[in-house]
């Protein structure tokens, strides 16, 4: 990300897609490049292309993996934008990020007519942005973490890039361990709960290790205790106490929950 600088002309080409089936000349074009495949893989992929209809579709993902592979292939061609741009391009599925020194607009038409044009996919606008990184306070949300460039925590005249969970992805965790930790829940027994939010947490926590995500660890270590607390109370008609001289958190903490 480091060295990253976006100029905003027109609107972005960075974003999440929407598969729709291909019709005419890119049919016609990706068919082509395809002479070498099976018949029966052709087949495949003409059954697929008609059912590509809507994002968020349980194929959707695969599908649009399919089909951008392609636009991997021409972006990274010789007369590509990686090499007359020095684009970068990151991508997941249907969503994907191309960082350049200058988002010119031969990029977002290069971008625009190959996605659109040539391979016969809509790119869904209203996800879709260009911004500078440099810029005060600008962030770059993908794959649920946020990514942006912060002062040093020292005083230092200098930057460091940051990421760490997006809100989007915290707010979803919370509404997750609200299921988790829910009065539907008074009937199971208190280890076999742990146990299940601890399985929980350290894959949460697995994902988000990399980057600053220290803080967000913290809120959601007090998040899981004040709900576990009062779950515990609304348990029984008499009110649950932690042990004598002990604090909630630590008996919680002797009961196996793990700390992030």
């Amino acid at each position: 990300m480091a060295g990253t600088k976006w100029t905003q002309k027109e609107p972005g080409l960075i974003g999440r897609m929407k598969v729709q089936p291909m019709t005419g000349e890119a049919e016609k074009e990706l068919t082509v490049r395809e002479a070498g495949f099976s018949p029966k893989l052709r087949d495949w992929r003409a059954k697929l292309s008609a059912k590509a209809k809507q994002e968020g579709g349980v194929i959707s993902p695969l599908l649009a993996n399919i089909y951008l592979h392609w636009f991997d292939k021409v972006f990274h061609a010789k007369d590509g934008p990686a090499h007359w741009a020095k684009a970068v391009l990151v991508r997941y599925a249907d969503d994907f990020v191309v960082m350049a020194r200058y988002a010119g607009d031969d990029l977002q038409r290069f971008i625009g007519e190959k996605i659109e044009g040539w391979l016969g996919l809509k790119i869904n606008r209203e996800k879709t942005r260009v911004v500078n990184l440099l810029g005060e306070g600008e962030t770059l949300d993908f794959l649920g973490y946020s990514f942006r460039l912060d002062r040093d925590l020292h005083g230092r005249d200098r930057k460091y890039w940051n990421m760490h969970p997006s809100e989007k992805s915290l707010a979803r965790e919370r509404e997750k361990l609200r299921g988790m930790i829910d009065e539907k829940r008074c009937f199971q027994p208190l280890p076999e709960l742990i146990g299940q939010i601890n399985r929980h947490l350290k894959g949460w926590a697995k994902y988000y290790r990399p980057g600053y995500s220290r803080n967000v660890f913290r809120q959601t270590n007090r998040f899981v205790r004040e709900r576990l607390a009062r779950h515990l109370r609304r348990r029984s008609q008499r009110a649950w106490r932690p042990a004598k001289g002990t604090s909630v958190y630590s008996q919680l903490e002797r009961m196996g929950l793990v700390y992030l």
